[in-house]
């Protein structure tokens, strides 16, 4: 059902995570060009360096320069999720729609709940949610 990725040039994201006694690995394809079809949207480089400059708000076409800002062009994308279940301990695959949602999660540090950024799927076998937490700032 899912791919897995053989580089990392042929991703826009990508993470492996331990979530409690599970764990998860996600990844997400870069998709075609929507104006030309030829190239693989992607950040834009950097004109002297050549490096991709990774904070920019938009995602470009090497090939016709043609540029997406990246909430819309995200949207388009799939995320494909190879995991085993925290809840049952079973394994499996399943690929979602590459966008994130608020969640309401507890924060031991804090001692609270927050809101925060997830990629929720649910577990085939035992229908219990799973979420990929975005990982912010310390």
């Amino acid at each position: 059902m899912v791919t897995e990725p053989k580089s990392m040039d042929e991703l826009v994201y990508f993470t492996r995570r331990n979530i409690k006694e599970g764990s998860v690995m996600a990844w997400v394809y870069r998709g075609d060009c929507p104006k030309c079809k030829k190239g693989k949207m992607g950040k834009p480089r950097d004109g002297k360096t050549g490096k991709v400059k990774t904070r920019a708000t938009e995602y470009e076409c090497p090939a016709c320069h043609y540029t997406v800002p990246k909430d819309e062009y995200e949207d388009t994308l799939e995320c494909e999720v190879s995991y085993t279940c925290p809840h049952c301990g079973k394994k499996g695959e399943a690929a979602i729609p590459f966008n994130r949602k608020k969640v309401r999660v507890f924060d031991e540090e804090k001692q609270k709940k927050v809101s925060v950024d997830a990629i929720r799927f649910t577990c085939a076998h035992c229908k219990e949610s799973i979420d990929i937490v975005k990982k912010m700032k310390q």
